[in-house]
């Protein structure tokens, strides 16, 4: 099994506990954890293999459902011993993040050669599932919360594939690309980095447009 593979498996796991922990926040029934679990386990990599066009991964490996079903059960009944699950559920989404930013990269570099396409189905990849699963239980978006998301995916998806050109072993490359993407997330989460946003101006009035 290649660390690529690991990260994979990985990353399923700690996004499902991170939907798991969502339904216990919703304090929905055992089919809602099982939902939403399974919806940020495989969702980013769902929409990249669609977009890819290629056979769905967990259409012909059934592990990822059932390990998202395992995380499920197990977060149902430990998620009251979690002091504070919100914050929980913010770190195994940047653990997830990390892994699959390197693993949807790899996939996309393996099926079409193109760098780029490498680097943005990485990024989507990593983030594609947390965006649903805010979105399905309705919870405030990642993407809204000041500091850095998107980006560290980014990172970490590009440190992978420059790694990878410039012929590194994959083992090297990949856990470069975790690594980074880790740390700007986790320090984005620790320390509040964030990009600096658009500052709403006035707006000209029409007299003053030559």
């Amino acid at each position: 099994m290649t660390l690529v593979t690991v990260l994979d498996y990985a990353g399923v796991a700690v996004f499902a506990a991170t939907g798991a922990l969502a339904a216990s926040r919703k304090q929905l029934d055992i089919i809602g954890f099982l939902f939403l679990a399974a919806a940020t386990g495989v969702g980013g990599g769902t929409l990249r293999d669609l977009i890819l066009n290629i056979p769905v991964f967990w259409i012909g490996n059934r592990d990822y459902v059932l390990i998202c079903v395992a995380v499920a059960i197990i977060v149902f009944f430990t998620a009251h011993l979690v002091e504070s699950r919100y914050r929980l559920l913010l770190w195994l989404d940047a653990v997830g993040l990390a892994a699959f930013c390197v693993m949807g990269a790899d996939k996309a570099s393996t099926i079409t050669g193109s760098p780029v396409v490498a680097i943005v189905m990485g990024t989507l990849t990593a983030t594609f599932g947390g965006i649903l699963r805010d979105l399905l239980a309705g919870e405030p978006s990642v993407l809204l919360r000041p500091e850095i998301y998107v980006s560290a995916a980014l990172a970490g998806a590009s440190v992978f594939t420059l790694g990878d050109m410039a012929g590194l072993a994959q083992p090297v490359s990949a856990l470069a690309g975790f690594a980074v993407a880790f740390a700007v997330r986790g320090g984005a989460l620790k320390f509040g980095w964030s990009i600096p946003a658009y500052k709403a101006r006035p707006g000209r009035r029409p007299e003053d447009i030559p």
